[in-house]
């Protein structure tokens, strides 16, 4: 099920301003995101099956961990979120995702990918292969020109950072759709990808932050983040990966000079700039030493529908403390799927403000 809100405060939540904001350069603000931001619920009769399967096996749903959606793109950003998270799959000749096993384990699931776009070559976005598939923009292509028009909307909104997952993980299980791996080939294409899809003019790159400074970090820690004011109608792409993926990335572009996405990258490398932590209490001390140096940092108030169903805001709360410049969350709204209290906003139901750890 989908999660609605009220016209008006999706209305009033695209165009509102805030003092000071412009002023404040881009690391020196707080924002609320949304983690999986594209994801649709798995349809009952197959979520269903799946806890059943989990129940006979006698161990805690594994897909419990999974039960949350998310209303579009578009919406969340009128709403006022500020982050987005969009997984992609590659899929450089087509349909490798347009049949899932999972379509075949239950019967009476409502249709999927009707007008086929899944056939075509391109970029795919889901969470889970096979089990978890349903999103509100199958492609990133769709993704990206729905950006392209809410921004064309919202001129000058303010900027939206999006992270992403580049997913190639295998399931090892008989039947199950074999991810195609990320190379530097298929990193090309997604930056390419993104350029043709939003135009350079519209996003905050590496090199636009890197300037003249020998390297991307030296930039970071001297403070070289744009104003909010000169990132209004821009965004910002991450790379949420390490290790392997990270290196095939920034191999060949070093301080990432003429990529498009930031990267997680370990501070003391000259890619750094980015950091992800998703766990704002046993690493608060971490993330606020971070942020004070000047590096932006990715945390998470919520994770696998624990806090929600527990209405357990301690994490969030720790969050905010840690000075993390985006903060995600499944539950910018109640959630649809089970009983529960739990909503994440700042006060007076903001998801931007001034980073009060910076003031």
């Amino acid at each position: 099920m989908k999660q609605r809100l009220p016209l008006v405060a999706l209305v009033v939540a695209a165009s509102f301003t805030l003092p000071d904001i412009d002023s404040a350069k881009l690391n020196q603000i707080q924002v609320i995101g949304s983690h999986n931001s594209y994801k649709q619920a798995i349809d009952p009769a197959l979520f269903a099956l799946l806890t059943r399967t989990d129940s006979v096996e006698r161990r805690p749903s594994r897909f419990k961990a999974i039960e949350y959606s998310h209303i579009s793109l578009s919406e969340q950003l009128n709403l006022g979120l500020q982050n987005l998270e969009i997984d992609v799959y590659a899929d450089t000749k087509g349909g490798k995702y347009a049949h899932p096993k999972g379509l075949a384990l239950a019967k009476g699931q409502k249709p999927y990918d009707p007008d086929g776009v899944m056939n075509a070559p391109g970029f795919k976005v889901l969470h889970i292969q096979d089990i978890d598939f349903r999103s509100n923009c199958l492609t990133f292509a769709a993704c990206l020109d729905e950006l392209k028009r809410w921004s064309a909307a919202h001129p000058n909104h303010y900027p939206v950072f999006i992270t992403m997952n580049a997913k190639d993980d295998k399931i090892d299980q008989p039947g199950f759709t074999v991810p195609e791996p990320f190379t530097a080939r298929v990193y090309d294409q997604l930056d390419s990808t993104i350029l043709a899809g939003l135009g350079r003019g519209k996003l905050i790159t590496p090199d636009d932050v890197r300037g003249r400074s020998e390297t991307l970090e030296k930039a970071v820690l001297a403070g070289n983040w744009p104003m909010v004011k000169a990132a209004r109608g821009k965004f910002m792409f991450v790379l949420d990966e390490s290790e392997t993926k990270r290196a095939t990335y920034i191999a060949g572009h070093p301080s990432l000079k003429g990529r498009v996405l930031f990267t997680n990258a370990e501070p003391g490398t000259p890619e750094a700039a980015f950091l992800i932590l998703n766990d704002p209490i046993a690493d608060g001390a971490k993330i606020r030493e971070l942020v004070k140096k000047g590096y932006l940092v990715r945390t998470r108030a919520d994770a696998d529908t624990r806090e929600a169903r527990l209405n357990d805001t301690r994490k969030f709360e720790a969050a905010c403390a840690s000075g993390a410049q985006i903060i995600t969350t499944d539950y910018y709204a109640k959630s649809t799927h089970f009983p529960s209290d739990y909503v994440v906003s700042f006060d007076g139901g903001t998801y931007l403000r001034l980073n009060p750890f910076l003031r």
